[in-house]
């Protein structure tokens, strides 16, 4: 698992995520020139409180694979 720490809207914060999907985070944020942090903090303003941050950026990420795929 690779940890990511972030500031979200103030305090720190840090997910878990394994190294794949932190590699095609790292791709995304890359061609797009925004920093990891910037996407973290996108997920975590537009998902469901009750639901898990680290979750949220996998499937965030599964659907920016199923996207270019197609």
């Amino acid at each position: 698992m690779r940890k990511i720490s972030v500031s979200l809207s103030g305090h720190q914060t840090s997910i878990s995520i394994e190294p794949e999907f932190f590699d095609v985070l790292q791709q995304i944020a890359t061609k797009r020139n925004i920093s990891i942090a910037s996407i973290i903090k996108n997920i975590d303003e537009s998902r469901n409180p009750e639901s898990n941050l680290s979750s949220e950026t996998r499937i965030w990420i599964l659907k920016q694979i199923l996207k270019t795929s197609k």
